[in-house]
């Protein structure tokens, strides 16, 4: 991979973008992972404004000081770099408190924990409109098209997204070139909706890289019969998240009223 030609390819790509759409620069959501980190430095590198929220919710501590660190370096090398701490944990419990009780927990604390991911979102957009700020996305290829890995009208609502067509393992690669810190580029991947350390591997049930083979795979129409053992398992991992989520990768549907009916 022609890691500097992508870069400078992604840099042009995101201040041609806001130029010409007449924006002053770019709102970003700071987790303190990898993909985060990626895309806030690419945005900075375009020399236009970049506004750096933290938006903690119940969230492990080593996940903010990760992201605190981060936008402490971007501002280090970056002079159009901006932060703000948002603590949406009272938002979110309030919410909560307003919320009727439902019979099954377990939905109740999957959408909950989708409802973290909106409450970001909506953030973002307050600033974004504010300032004349575009909403960057942080999603990679595999999380984005290969299985859906994110929360529809959540960190999946954005403007534009610089590094969707990059996999996990490509954006680790541009982490190291552009330097951002070790403890970012060495964390276990975890979208931080939960309250505890669990990691998307934990989620999933596969790494980034088996997903990446499994997304490969796909692509050359193959199928579970074509794998034993473990590649089976995780093809089959792959080929469930796909399927299930859809609605989340292809365009909303629309109900199409023939025109004898008008």
């Amino acid at each position: 991979m022609q890691t500097e030609k992508i870069i400078n390819h992604i840099v042009k790509w995101l201040k041609d973008y806001a130029t010409n759409a007449k924006m002053n620069g770019f709102v970003i959501g700071i987790s303190g992972g990898i993909d985060s980190a990626v895309t806030s430095a690419l945005c900075a590198k375009s020399g236009l404004d970049l506004l750096c929220l933290e938006m903690p919710i119940h969230q492990e501590l080593n996940q903010v000081g990760r992201a605190s660190r981060h936008i402490d370096w971007l501002q280090e090398n970056f002079t159009t770099v901006k932060r703000l701490e948002l603590n949406l944990t009272p938002v979110f419990d309030s919410l909560i408190a307003a919320l009727p009780q439902v019979a099954n927990e377990e939905d109740r604390f999957m959408s909950l924990a989708n409802t973290r991911a909106r409450l970001r979102m909506t953030s973002l957009y307050y600033f974004a409109a504010l300032d004349k700020y575009l909403v960057a996305g942080t999603g990679n290829k595999v999380e984005d098209f290969g299985v859906g890995f994110y929360t529809k009208y959540g960190d999946g609502g954005v403007d534009l997204s610089p590094i969707a067509d990059l996999l996990k393992t490509e954006v680790w690669e541009i982490a190291r070139v552009l330097g951002i810190n070790d403890e970012i580029i060495n964390a276990a991947p975890t979208d931080g909706l939960w309250g505890d350390d669990r990691t998307d591997e934990d989620q999933i049930g596969a790494s980034y890289p088996e997903l990446e083979w499994a997304m490969a795979m796909a692509d050359q129409n193959k199928t579970s019969q074509d794998f034993k053992g473990r590649e089976k398992e995780v093809f089959q991992i792959y080929k469930r998240l796909n399927t299930a989520n859809k609605h989340k990768m292809l365009p909303i549907p629309i109900c199409e009223i023939p025109m004898a009916l008008k």
